[in-house]
């Protein structure tokens, strides 16, 4: 098997057959062998039964998994213990893929030159953000919609690429672990970051990224997300997965290194932030140091939390991330 794309999903069975669609209308060298695993991460709805369809329209392609652990991040890992390709890629349930999208993500890993690559994920055609909202550009907050755009030219990146459009070869999992479950998204809590927290850690071992321009998927962008209320709890999550992705450090005499980064964040960096917001009469920018204000008070109470955690639980997940020492399996018949 060359390939194995990966798709995790929750409780999205009646928007789920567009994603497979387009999955299923990928065009491949009839040399490449590719599988699709839909890991189901404990659906109550009907989620099981679209699967199974495609099972049967498409045998040999399509294969079902069942993650009943709650969990992006666990969803991922048990879909990549399954998986039998050599290139291990990624799509959500919610976007829509372009024909070559496949093929033009995973070409240039096929000869061991790359570790990994991502590709582009941009809105609608019809999306027009909201008057307060900057999407690419200085102030950028496309981000927070999941959109990642690096230009109409492919090469080297350093920017780790997002998780519904990337890939990476098989024996990075091997070599650096898997995602780390402490990071990603859980039912509705909005912590981010198992993504690019792995693409960071191949970033430190050395390895090379590449951004593949013409690797097109398309994020519906519900109306939903384009409300402030959005932006204040996703921001504020992300501070706190900052703070989670931070390694712990002893305490410097004596004094927790966690208090330390509280009296640093209340003293100096949250009354800078607000003051800069308070202060900005135009609009984007208003905004987007009001987003930065929500995830300095997230990184706050993430060390709150983390003074409360006790060190071997709160060392857990960053010594043996994604618990990433397990040996991946070699793709078994799954029901």
């Amino acid at each position: 098997m060359d390939i194995s794309l990966i798709l995790c999903t929750y409780n999205r069975s009646e928007s789920l057959p567009k994603a497979l669609d387009s999955v299923a209308a990928q065009i491949l060298p009839e040399s490449i062998l590719w599988e699709v695993i839909v890991v189901d991460n404990n659906s109550r709805d009907q989620t099981r039964a679209v699967v199974d369809d495609y099972c049967r329209r498409f045998p040999g392609r399509f294969r079902y998994l069942l993650e009943i652990q709650q969990g992006l991040s666990r969803a991922r890992n048990a879909g990549i213990q399954q998986a039998m390709g050599e290139i291990i890629a990624f799509i959500d349930d919610d976007v829509v893929a372009d024909p070559n999208w496949l093929q033009n993500l995973t070409a240039s890993l096929r000869d061991g030159q790359w570790a990994g690559a991502g590709g582009k994920i941009v809105p609608p055609k019809d999306f027009h953000p909201p008057k307060w909202l900057t999407v690419g550009g200085k102030f950028d907050l496309g981000g927070t919609l999941a959109l990642y755009d690096n230009g109409d030219l492919s090469g080297h990146i350093t920017r780790a690429p997002f998780g519904t459009n990337m890939a990476f070869r098989k024996e990075t999992f091997r070599k650096y672990g898997m995602f780390r479950t402490d990071l990603g998204r859980c039912g509705n809590v909005l912590l981010s970051g198992e993504d690019t927290e792995f693409g960071e850690r191949l970033f430190r071992a050395g390895e090379r990224l590449r951004y593949e321009a013409n690797a097109v998927v398309h994020h519906p962008v519900p109306q939903e997300r384009l409300q402030r209320e959005y932006f204040e709890t996703w921001w504020f999550d992300f501070g706190r997965t900052r703070i989670i992705e931070r390694a712990s450090r002893p305490p410097f005499l004596g004094i927790p290194r966690e208090c330390i980064s509280i009296l640093r964040l209340v003293l100096l960096l949250l009354p800078v932030r607000a003051l800069n917001w308070l202060l900005t009469l135009e609009t984007k920018k208003r905004f987007y140091l009001y987003c930065q204000v929500w995830m300095t008070l997230g990184e706050v109470v993430q060390n709150l939390r983390k003074i409360r955690t006790p060190a071997g639980e709160r060392n857990a997940a960053s010594t043996n991330p994604g618990n990433g020492s397990q040996t991946i399996g070699e793709g078994r018949t799954l029901s």
